[in-house]
């Protein structure tokens, strides 16, 4: 018998390893795969992009705030694996009264750490969970060595247009900004993901880089075009989404991006 807490305080307690795992959150998806789930992952959303040949094995039951209910119910799942960011309350509540919804809340490295170790948990991966956990903490303190040397920078990162929608504070993309010393403009702005308008920035922060995310909005030239007539000094660097917004063992790939990527602001 396992019991074990989620992040929203609920107590889980199982009399047998789940077997049957539906996922809601794509980066937790690949996390589940990446320690040796693949068989057991049952159901998954149409954003649920890594790896790639889940989508055609696996059913999809949904978006991330629109899932089939009863697609899901039809697949008798032992757990749900959800998150609080990417997954509203409601779809939660309903989802409770098919199986246990394991929800999770993710905002620091120490946050990913956590979740791994509590997959580790759950489904008895705890030597596969260790490895991961271990090459995150080991590739957090490299990039923090190569950091150690680096200056400051002010940055706003941009993640949707019309409106223009930035990363505010309490996210884990901030949580990436701080690692990489870019110190968010909107970090202080209402919201996690604040309405902010591109020709106020300069009086606003006057940032010295502008990022422009790969996603969920696809950022083009033009767009680029467009900021830099309002900045004037700021430097606009297109940068992959997935290495900030997404935990999980995607963290320890985004290290070697964040590295690669300073090396490019600074050319």
């Amino acid at each position: 018998m396992l019991t074990i807490t989620d992040d929203l305080g609920s107590q889980h307690i199982f009399d047998q390893t789940p077997k049957r795992i539906v996922s809601l959150v794509p980066s937790l998806t690949e996390t589940l795969y990446e320690l040796g789930l693949e068989n057991e992952i049952i159901g998954i959303t149409k954003f649920c992009v890594h790896p790639y040949h889940l989508k055609s094995v696996k059913i999809i039951v949904g978006g991330t705030k629109n899932v089939h209910i009863e697609k899901i119910k039809a697949l008798n799942p032992d757990i749900i694996i959800a998150n609080k960011e990417e997954n509203t309350l409601e779809i939660v509540d309903s989802l409770r009264e098919i199986c246990p919804v394991f929800v999770t809340d993710i905002v620091t490295v120490e946050d990913t750490l956590k979740t791994i170790n509590d997959f580790g948990l759950l489904f008895k991966r705890t030597t596969d969970a260790k490895k991961w956990t271990e090459k995150i903490k080991f590739a957090n303190d490299d990039f923090a060595s190569f950091m150690q040397d680096k200056k400051w920078q002010k940055a706003a990162y941009l993640i949707w247009r019309e409106p223009y929608m930035a990363a505010g504070s309490e996210t884990f993309i901030n949580e990436m900004l701080k690692l990489n010393k870019f110190e968010n403009m909107y970090e202080l702005f209402e919201g996690r993901y604040p309405e902010v308008e591109i020709r106020k920035m300069r009086i606003q922060g006057d940032p010295d880089l502008v990022l422009l995310s790969s996603e969920p909005y696809p950022f083009k030239e033009e767009h680029a075009f467009e900021i830099g007539r309002v900045t004037h000094h700021a430097k606009t660097v297109f940068v992959d989404g997935e290495m900030f917004s997404w935990y999980g063992t995607r963290l320890f790939k985004a290290f070697q991006y964040f590295k690669a990527l300073q090396n490019r602001i600074e050319e």
